[in-house]
Parts: C-alpha cells; sequence; structure tokens
C-alpha cells in the first residue's frame, strides 16, 4: 500500500524555541511543487529515503514494487521517480520502459538507483529511458545534485510545453487570421476581374480580345479597352511594380482614369465646345498619367503603358510605349514586327518625356499588347522565354483566333513553365484587323 508524506518535521527531531529552520538550497526552491515516487522493496530503504525528501520540501509517494508504482503513475503521475534496479517480479529496467509507455502531458524524471556499476549495465539503464542513476549506498549531497539536475530539466520541459502551447494557439489564431484574409482577397480578386467589363467586342469585322491572370489572389496588370468615337478605339496595357493588394488598389484607381463608361472621367479623352469627345494623343496621355502618378496618386509605385488609338476604318494606329513590353504585330503573311520607342515607366522620373509611333494594320493583320509576365516565364532551368519565344508561340497558333488564341498561348505558357500557376501577372490585349468597319 503506498504511503504519503507531507511537508512535516520529523517526529524524532527536536524543536529548539526560538531558532530559525534554514531555508531550502536555491536550486530546491520549487521543490514543493514536485511530487516524487520512491519505489523499493526494502521498506528502510524508502523510509531514508522519504524522509530526506520530505526534509527539502518534495511530497512523496511510497511503492514496495513496480506493480503498485505503475498504477500510481497512471492515476497520479509524479514528477521525479526513484526506482530500485533489483526488485522482484519487475526490474526497475522493465518498470521504466513501462513508465514512459505512460501517456502523459507533463515530463517524468527517472533515477534508477543500483549497485551495479558496470559501464555496460548503466548504459542500459539509461537505453531503457532511464535520466539519471545513483549508485548505492546513497549519498544525500549526491541524491540532491541529482534532485537539482532533474528540476532544470523538468523546468525547460515545462517551458518548452508552454512555448509549443502559445505557438500552437498563435497558429491557430493565424490561421483564422488567414482563412479571413483569404476570403477578402477572393473578394477582391473577383472586384479586379470586375474592372475588366468586357473581354471580348466585335466592331464590325474586327474585334478585341483581353487576358488577365494575376500570379496570386489579385495582381497589378490591367487590360482594357474603350470607344473613342464611332470609328476609332483605345486599346491599353498596365503593369503596376510590385505584387499583391498595393498594386491591386493602384490598377483599380488607374481603371477609373481610363474608364470606358465615362467619358468624362476618362483621362484620355477630351470634350470640345459642343459637348463632342475626342481623344488625346498617345504620347499626351502618358504624360498625363506621369503628371498625375507625383502630384495626386500618393504612392511608392511605378507603372509601365502601352496606349494605342486604333482607326477602326483605315487600320492607322498611334501608340505610346511606357517602359512596357514592345507590342508584336502579327502580319497576315506570318510576319511578326516588334513596334514601340521603350521609353521611362510612368511615375518613375517626373521629368520623363514620351515617344510616339505610328503604324499600319492591313486585314488580316493583329496588333498583340503584351506584359512582362509572357515575355520573361521561365521554364524549368530558369531559361526566360523571351520575345522571340513569344514570337514561336504566337505562330504555332496563328490559326487560332480572338479568345481561342489567348487561351491556346495560355496553354502553351503553362507547358513551357511547367506549372499552369504562374509566377508573375500575365496580360494581354489582342487586336484583329479585319478590313474597314461597315458603316451603319
Amino acid at each position: 500500500m503506498a504511503h504519503r508524506h507531507g511537508n512535516r518535521q520529523r517526529a524524532d527531531t527536536p524543536l529548539h524555541s526560538g531558532t530559525v529552520q534554514p531555508a531550502p538550497p536555491a536550486h530546491l526552491a520549487f521543490a514543493s511543487q514536485r511530487r516524487v515516487l520512491v519505489v523499493d522493496d526494502s521498506r528502510m530503504q524508502r523510509r531514508i529515503l522519504s524522509t530526506l525528501l520530505t526534509r527539502w520540501g518534495y511530497a512523496v509517494q511510497e511503492a514496495e514494487g513496480a506493480r503498485e508504482a505503475l498504477d500510481i503513475c497512471v492515476t497520479d503521475p509524479p514528477d521525479v521517480v526513484l526506482s530500485d534496479w533489483m526488485m522482484p517480479g519487475m526490474n526497475g529496467i522493465e518498470f521504466c520502459q513501462l513508465f514512459r509507455a505512460i501517456p502523459r502531458e507533463s515530463y517524468g524524471y527517472f533515477i534508477l538507483l543500483t549497485s551495479k556499476t558496470s559501464t555496460k549495465e548503466i548504459a542500459a539503464g539509461l537505453d531503457a529511458g532511464a535520466d539519471d542513476y545513483l549508485a548505492k549506498p546513497i549519498s544525500p549531497d549526491e541524491l540532491r545534485a541529482r534532485l537539482a539536475a532533474g528540476e532544470r530539466i523538468l523546468g525547460i520541459h515545462a517551458e518548452l510545453v508552454e512555448k509549443n502551447r502559445l505557438v500552437t494557439e498563435t497558429l491557430g489564431q493565424i490561421s483564422a487570421l488567414y482563412d479571413s484574409l483569404d476570403r477578402d482577397l477572393q473578394g477582391a480578386r473577383k472586384l479586379q476581374q470586375s474592372l475588366i467589363k468586357e473581354r471580348h467586342r466585335s466592331f464590325g469585322a474586327s474585334q478585341v480580345s483581353l487576358l488577365l491572370r494575376p500570379s496570386g489572389h489579385v495582381g497589378g496588370d490591367l487590360v482594357g479597352f474603350f470607344s473613342i468615337n464611332a470609328d476609332r478605339v483605345g486599346l491599353f496595357a498596365i503593369d503596376v511594380s510590385g505584387h499583391g493588394v498595393s498594386s491591386a488598389l493602384m490598377t483599380a484607381r488607374l481603371a477609373g482614369f481610363l474608364s470606358p463608361t465615362s467619358p468624362d472621367q476618362n483621362l484620355a479623352m477630351t470634350e470640345d465646345d459642343f459637348g463632342l469627345y475626342d481623344a488625346i494623343p498617345p504620347a499626351e496621355l502618358a504624360a498625363t498619367l506621369n503628371r498625375v502618378a507625383f502630384t495626386e496618386l500618393d504612392t511608392e509605385h511605378y507603372f509601365t503603358l502601352a496606349y494605342a488609338d486604333l482607326d477602326l476604318t483605315t487600320g492607322a494606329f498611334a501608340l505610346v510605349q511606357a517602359g512596357h513590353p514592345h507590342p508584336m504585330v502579327l502580319r497576315a503573311s506570318g510576319a511578326i514586327e516588334q513596334i514601340g520607342e521603350g521609353g521611362m515607366p510612368i511615375g518613375l522620373v517626373e521629368e520623363a518625356r514620351f515617344e510616339q509611333v505610328t503604324g499600319q494594320l492591313r486585314p488580316g493583320d493583329r496588333l498583340f499588347i503584351m506584359s512582362d509576365g509572357l515575355t520573361e516565364a521561365m521554364d524549368s532551368t530558369g531559361d526566360m522565354l523571351g520575345e522571340d519565344g513569344l514570337a514561336a508561340l504566337l505562330r504555332r497558333n496563328a490559326e487560332a483566333r480572338g479568345p481561342g488564341l489567348l487561351e491556346a498561348l495560355t496553354w502553351d505558357l503553362a507547358e513551357f513553365t511547367g506549372a499552369s500557376d504562374f509566377a508573375d501577372d500575365v496580360s494581354a490585349v489582342l487586336f484583329e484587323f479585319d478590313g474597314p468597319k461597315a458603316m451603319s
């Protein structure tokens, strides 16, 4: 039967009036918080150890054998076990192995008491799960030193358990925040996609198609078009520096500056005295946006732009390229021509100047404006697709038209990179000129 000993003065220890009992050693400051189980088939040995431990401030339990000790370890797990090695029925090593198999929240420190002194036998005890050992006969000073070492181990383990609890709790909070943020970003993605009112429109025999694939939930690319008048259309592609929410917010602001539904809000449009709208030259639009970037947009972002003012009747166009990749003209003959003058991005240099170029589409020709997410896409070896690689993909899919061509191009890009989720936003504007627009 187990015997419990509290923190009490031994009956055979005289109490002297006016004397002060010495404080426990500093390394045993937490001893009163610890429970020690003494396991030994010798009643005398248990009594000696229990007396010492009680005097040092430990709460002590006794068991005369391993079976009884295991029951205690299951119902009321001790912090420290002092177990004799040689006991009838089940020895200390077997007991230690079963002790380690008992599920528990805190760590239990196990010290074997033994008269065995060979290195091989001691190693066997430690391999069985014991943390330490004490040679018999037991020295009180050595016992106290081993308990102090156990206190440090138990303290470190308790600290790690608490830190793991805090980490788990924090990870749970982070996961909840991530789920909330993910829902918000999913909504933001839908809102950003809604900035593109139309992804395809026919203008008589000609047509314009748009491609926008953010690399994450939201991105910094923007493509679109707007009618200037019955015979002209404005085509634009924008790539804001950076990625993520701040870049997406910038694209939302820029979408308002090039609104297809509110010409009075569109910076590319100008109204004459008769209330008729026309478009300013592409180079002037780039300069206007550059000025707005420094005076109205409080942001560290800059952006690239390719904007074309295209005549639906003649196929003639004027274009500005502000840091954006060179647009391409895909001739009906199969030839591919790069156009544009490069130029500085918008919002990077306040005094930047922008050059305007002109071109001519003939029936069957196509104008292709794309972001660097296409040309700078990399394969598994780190090689970029480049403008030549993009031209090869366009030739491969020359028979496709409109959205079908853009979809085929996206599939080929995924095959090139080896991933359907691209490292950068991918966007493009495709205009296919099939002759003069029919007069209404």
